[in-house]
């Protein structure tokens, strides 16, 4: 691969505070251009290429050139440089909403459909092509320019800008936090040790402090190490609490998309949002007009789920007997340690009891388990993998040619695994793995670059960005990950590859541009592979021996996989539940949504509180495009179950099945409608099956108990 040279250079990482400002007025001045010549076109001339094709070209140009500059606000080292991403990416939010309300446009849009449907040119186009102009015209109609009134369209204008700020401000503060709470090494008895060796420490009135951030790395090992319940829920209790500053921009965000709602004549925001889903409605993804003694039930043979309410009473009963069990569990080892005990398992407790069970029944110690996961092991292991499943080579980009916009950043240019010049180039790819001051904190993966046709028949080639947030190495040991870690890699590296290998005509529709409850499903998917056996040997070396896990030690984490599987979904359940109630018209407008999160998260997860924190303000999938669609993570594991179950079960690392899902989900993206990608993957209509049968693994866990 080093001899060949990619037909698309990869973006410099060098921009300074004056160019992201310069470059961005730049792209939103062209792209006007753009609108504009296509706005003054004659009637005579609004056909597809005129109008569908010069603005999906000139909206892909746009995103060229402004998601990189907007990006630099997750990853940056330097204030000044994420404060003008920030700004960057506000002026670009609200230039699309201007150019989304003008009439003009929507016009020659509409226009330029009926033109098409009456001369007949409609039948020679594309499934793809077809596809572009119904989105297009959509956009239109859900911007509110179909609307009668004039102020209405107006005073859609400024609440759509007053909601970009209130995201914007939210998602800053959720970046920017760096938040510390300290404690005693007392406090921190069974923590793992080389955890507290990676802690800072001072010392003040005699003592030393240990400083903990509320980066996961951090923050999780007292979750479920730290012995004493006091320093669990001072640890829980900060870390819920940790963006109380949050809380006015979502109040923010709620009251604005509601009357936005209103305006645009949908019943509720909710409804707004999951039009152009998958479920089709907020009432299909809340609701269960089925018995729920009929898992089967919460299907229909379209897969339109009326899903959180049904999947919720068949799960219940498994969480209440894990719920049992773990308090069982706190009161023995209550007991052991003379500390008071009641039955209640509090939010502090569910980790750390969750871990000692695990460890008890299964003689499955988490600490044992990471030091056969080094990072440096990992990481290339799991390309390796994806790279021979796939059929794709990763060329790490080194010396002069690297330009990246941290040190710790890996560059990479992907190529097709038999490449012999550049037709065989797929794009780029970045991992920025581990935790600094001003990082985005959990693991995402963007796509700066989409891939599309150029008008010279040329292609734009994709680049994919993943940030996520593994412990570094500490004096003891080298950076080692957990299996969670693990998993969590592989899923992020599922969206790298939606990334990278789709192959759509259009921007629009490129990679991950799916509808966003379908979005999750390949890398959940994917996620099985974890528990394979056979990919467990391939990723594991133990950082002294360079042994791998053994066969006893793989079994027991495979079977730890539905151990409190009841819990875990009632967790998730909880924060769709939540994100669907604040976003329909049930709640007063004075609503205590503090109050709210703390209270359903108790009547639903079954764990109890104890003093209310903020925690909606650490919610960023509510700001972040997942409002009202965060039921999509467990809605889309329905088809991830299937998908696996149905094709990849059988011989997960067969090349020939992963062209297959090249071919089928990957090449596709969001071109078509994402039912019929699945029934051409499967070779038949999704079915429940495969989703019922792991959440029966679960009930036969917790029969064992």
């Amino acid at each position: 691969m080093a001899s060949l040279t990619a037909p698309q250079a990869p973006p410099t990482w060098q921009h300074t505070v004056e160019e992201v400002e310069r470059l961005t007025t730049k792209a939103l001045e062209k792209n006007k251009k753009v609108s504009d010549d296509v706005a003054n076109l004659a009637e005579d001339k609004l056909d597809f290429d005129n109008v569908f094709l010069a603005l999906a070209n000139a909206e892909a140009e746009l995103d060229i050139a402004v998601e990189p500059l907007s990006f630099y606000q997750n990853v940056s080292t330097n204030k000044e440089l994420r404060d003008a991403s920030t700004k960057a990416e506000d002026r670009s939010r609200k230039f699309a909403n201007q150019e989304s309300m003008r009439e003009d446009l929507y016009k020659a849009k509409v226009t330029a459909e009926e033109n098409l449907r009456r001369t007949g040119a409609w039948e020679k186009l594309s499934a793809e092509q077809k596809r572009l102009v119904e989105k297009m015209v959509l956009d239109g109609k859900r911007a509110g320019l179909a609307l009668e009134k004039k102020e209405d369209k107006e005073k859609l204008k400024v609440l759509k800008d007053e909601l970009s700020d209130a995201c914007l401000k939210f998602m800053q503060n959720f970046n920017e936090e760096n938040g510390r709470i300290t404690f005693t090494r007392e406090e921190l008895d069974g923590v793992p040790e080389d955890v507290i060796s990676g802690y800072p420490k001072r010392t003040e009135d005699d003592r030393v402090l240990y400083e903990v951030t509320f980066k996961t790395p951090d923050i999780l090992p007292i979750f479920k190490y730290a012995n004493s319940p006091k320093t669990r829920q001072t640890a829980q209790e900060a870390f819920e609490g940790r963006l109380a500053i949050n809380v006015e921009h979502l109040d923010t965000a709620l009251r604005l998309r509601k009357q936005i709602a209103e305006i645009l004549q949908y019943d509720s925001w909710a409804d707004y949002i999951t039009e152009v889903k998958m479920v089709k409605s907020a009432a299909n993804a809340k609701e269960a007009s089925i018995p729920s003694s009929c898992v089967a039930g919460l299907i229909n043979s379209t897969l339109r789920i009326q899903f959180l309410d049904g999947l919720k009473r068949n799960i219940d009963p498994l969480g209440k007997k894990e719920l049992e069990v773990l308090i069982a569990l706190k009161k023995e080892d209550h007991a052991k340690r003379d500390l008071p005990a009641d039955d209640n398992l509090y939010i502090w407790d569910y980790r750390y009891y969750d871990r000692l069970y695990i460890e008890q029944n299964l003689s499955l110690d988490d600490s044992l388990v990471k030091e056969y996961f080094p990072v440096s092991v990992v990481v290339p292991a799991i390309l390796d993998i994806y790279q021979n499943l796939l059929g794709v080579k990763f060329a790490e980009v080194k010396g002069d040619a690297r330009d990246v916009w941290h040190p710790e950043v890996q560059q990479f240019a992907v190529w097709e695994k038999d490449a012999k010049d550049e037709s065989g180039f797929v794009g780029y790819c970045y991992l920025d793995l581990f935790p600094r001051d001003g990082k985005y904190s959990h693991a995402a993966v963007w796509g700066l670059f989409p891939g599309y046709e150029l008008p010279n028949g040329g292609r734009h080639y994709p680049l994919t960005a993943m940030v996520a947030n593994l412990a570094k190495s500490t004096p003891e040991r080298p950076a080692l990950m957990r299996h969670d870690d693990v998993t969590t890699f592989f899923h992020e590296m599922g969206h790298v590859f939606h990334g990278l290998l789709s192959r759509t005509r259009y921007a629009r529709f490129h990679g991950t541009a799916v509808a966003r409850d379908f979005v999750e499903a390949p890398s959940q998917m994917l996620e099985n592979w974890c528990w394979e056996p056979e990919v467990l040997k391939k990723m594991s070396s133990h950082y002294e021996t360079q042994e791998p896990l053994s066969d006893d030690l793989i079994a027991k984490i495979i079977k730890s996989r539905y151990v409190n599987v009841g819990l875990f979904y009632l967790r998730q359940l909880f924060f769709a539940n939540f994100d669907l109630l604040v976003h329909n018209n049930s709640l007063d407008v004075d609503t205590d949504y503090t109050k709210l999160w703390n209270e359903l998260r108790q009547e639903i997860s079954l764990v109890k509180n104890c003093e209310y924190q903020p925690g909606q303000g650490t919610f960023g999938h509510i700001v972040g495009g997942y409002d009202a669609g965060y039921y999509g993570y467990t809605y889309s594991l329905v088809f991830a179950a299937d998908m696996y179950a149905t094709v990849f079960k059988k011989d997960p690392l067969d090349p020939k099945l992963g062209q297959l899902y090249r071919d089928k989900i990957l090449l596709v993206g969001g071109s078509r409608d994402e039912t019929d990608s699945l029934k051409d993957f499967l070779g038949r209509e999704p079915n429940p099956e495969a989703f019922i049968n792991e959440i029966g693994q679960g009930k036969v866990t917790a029969a064992h108990l």
